[in-house]
């Protein structure tokens, strides 16, 4: 794709100065998933020179709705960089991002390496060390969210930050499936989800990115943080507002907005 390190280094910027550009795809309507990912890689690139690290990746467009929203019929993915990661009770400044929402969502974290292709369900199970309850802050330095697959895609899949519980809990004993969540907003309740909303089943959604990971070489590190994906949509964040999820089986996590 032509100009795909200016459109990387253009993702920079707007990342730094938190100022939105232009939809890539207002210009180029006939950018891909494949030109989306040329340039993710080219901006992950210059993310890592400035001495950020990967400790995991996020996988977005997991439910039927969203993929029904962006007009596409399977998840995209991005890196989880050391710089976005808070803890359970962490504040996060709203002056981080430029226009952030938020989604609860199951994050699983890897005990053993995984590489694709040919990853089941259930190797990808035996390869999770277990559970933690999570928040994704998803945000766009694409104007107004209004977002094609190639933009989000490029935009490492609209990653933000992510904020997680510290008790691991092995997943041996129950089917994530089934793992209910109640998200409340200043103590009230805003939305509720399952862990089938992933791609019908969280484990799914590892066995998938470490197939498609390791097309490209690419294998799922011990470690690693895999978010997977959104059990509801996401809701916007205001200052003082404190978010609180709470899982089945994997407790709750909570962050505090400021502004």
């Amino acid at each position: 794709m032509k100009d795909t390190r200016d459109k990387a280094r253009a993702l920079y910027d707007a990342r730094s100065t938190r100022t939105p550009i232009p939809p890539f795809t207002d210009d180029e309507p006939g950018l891909g998933m494949a030109d989306g990912y040329a340039v993710q890689r080219e901006l992950i690139d210059l993310l890592l020179a400035d001495g950020d690290r990967i400790v995991g990746h996020k996988v977005g467009l997991t439910s039927e709705p969203m993929q029904k929203m962006i007009g596409v019929d399977s998840p995209d993915y991005g890196p989880v960089l050391v710089s976005t990661v808070y803890r359970d009770g962490d504040e996060i400044p709203l002056s981080r991002f430029i226009a952030p929402k938020l989604e609860a969502e199951i994050v699983f974290v890897l005990g053993d390496r995984l590489e694709g292709p040919g990853v089941t369900i259930t190797e990808a199970r035996a390869a999770v060390a277990g559970a933690v309850a999570g928040m994704e802050i998803v945000d766009s330095r694409i104007e107004d969210w209004r977002v094609r697959l190639a933009d989000t895609v490029a935009d490492l899949a609209s990653n933000g930050a992510v904020a997680t519980s510290s008790r691991i809990v092995p997943i041996d004993g129950f089917d994530t499936r089934l793992v209910g969540m109640t998200l409340t907003r200043n103590g009230v309740v805003i939305d509720t989800g399952a862990g089938a909303a992933a791609l019908g089943d969280p484990v799914a959604v590892v066995a998938w990115l470490a197939n498609v990971l390791g097309a490209d070489g690419v294998a799922l590190e011990p470690g690693h943080l895999i978010m997977t994906g959104a059990l509801h949509a996401a809701v916007p964040m205001a200052p003082g507002d404190v978010f609180r999820a709470d899982f089945d089986r994997l407790g709750p996590v909570t962050v505090r907005v400021s502004g």
